[in-house]
């Protein structure tokens, strides 16, 4: 009965914005059939892809685009996913908050090199030695709350996963530890916890209100959502899944233990619209993005700007962010030729491979097969 969801079903559309240009053509080519190996190989239960090329402009006409869908709705009782689908884009959050950061930076109302303690007195242990800019790119050293048990959306918590958590709540539990003197460069939910409270206090409303007057009504983001402490995920979508080992339904939860660091449920095209609008130059000055391209080192497979991820492929270096939270896997970058790939993945039985998910990459955003 699984192995007949599992097999490929495969729904696939095309962009009404202008047919695909050769490049776009051979990228859809070599992905389509690695999307449907993941799906046939356990790696997941559904697989949606949006490839782009252009830059686009404001209403994100100009581009030219693929959308794709495979593998199954729900395990249960079959159906296709949608191309279009909703799903939660976990860290991917940490763009949008970076973003409206650097937005507030071009405004005069903070500085990277701003200690937190000068806006957010008393809240951060260390403050006066942690600037923002540290907060954005993860040096700040200050210990993840997601590292303790019953803590992490990633694993599955049975009733918990729909309790309602405030952000003072998740900085105790983080502010009760203390990381090594190891000198590394540690990533931690804990820092966009902060951030979502600075912009909450510079500008006197929340940070997902902020995202939503910024970025997604400027940007017509009609299909992304900050969701608070609604549990549910819009239709249509995919249904998330964690193994217990067998596959138990993990869509619904209520995110606010993600808050900033990781809560909003978006779609492919969202995504690609958003990313391609920052990294075009369209969301902040040019000094601002320059900034938030500027990476530190980190022994993870990637170097780390203000909220933006920098990953090495065959073509060069793509920027973006990957996210996962309980049943979704996300990964939205785009390359500085304007060659944007957003990847959303439903494990199944285990998660697809690094390999798997930058091979894709590679033949999306290089056109290599």
């Amino acid at each position: 009965m699984m192995q007949t969801m599992m097999s490929v079903l495969m729904a696939v559309t095309v962009a009404t914005g202008g047919q695909a240009v050769a490049g776009a053509e051979k990228a859809v080519v070599g992905v389509r059939p690695e999307m449907e190996k993941i799906v046939a190989g356990k790696g997941a239960t559904a697989v949606l892809a949006r490839i782009s090329e252009g830059d686009g402009d404001r209403n994100g006409g100009g581009r030219r685009s693929w959308s794709g869908a495979v593998g199954v709705r729900d395990v249960k009782s079959g159906g296709r996913p949608s191309a279009a689908g909703y799903f939660r884009i976990g860290s991917v959050t940490k763009t949008f908050v970076a973003t409206v950061v650097l937005q507030l930076v071009d405004e005069g109302k903070v500085r990277l090199d701003d200690p937190i303690e000068r806006h957010l007195p008393g809240l951060v242990p260390g403050g006066a030695g942690i600037t923002v800019r540290a907060l954005l790119n993860h040096s700040s050293h200050l210990y993840d709350y997601m590292s303790e048990p019953g803590y992490s959306t990633n694993r599955w918590r049975g009733d918990a996963r729909f309790r309602s958590y405030k952000p003072g709540e998740l900085l105790k539990v983080a502010f009760a530890k203390e990381l090594p003197d190891d000198g590394e460069w540690h990533y931690s939910n804990t820092n966009y916890v902060v951030l979502g409270l600075l912009v909450g206090k510079l500008t006197g409303r929340s940070y997902g209100e902020e995202v939503e007057r910024r970025i997604l009504r400027p940007l017509k983001l009609r299909h992304t959502v900050v969701p608070g402490d609604r549990a549910g995920v819009p239709s249509p979508h995919a249904k998330g899944y964690e193994p217990m080992p067998r596959l138990v339904d993990a869509t619904r939860m209520n995110p606010s233990l993600d808050w900033a660091a990781g809560e909003m449920i978006s779609t492919t095209a969202d995504l690609e619209r958003f990313m391609s609008a920052l990294l075009g130059g369209r969301l902040t000055s040019a000094a601002s993005l320059r900034a938030m391209k500027t990476t530190v080192k980190t022994k993870a497979g990637f170097a780390y700007g203000l909220g933006l991820q920098a990953y090495p492929l065959p073509c060069g270096t793509v920027w973006g962010h990957s996210g996962e939270l309980i049943g979704y896997m996300t990964f939205a970058f785009r390359s500085d030729a304007g060659r944007s790939m957003v990847l959303s993945i439903n494990p199944s039985t285990r998660n697809p491979s690094t390999e798997e998910v930058m091979g894709i990459a590679a033949k999306a955003l290089c056109g290599r097969s």
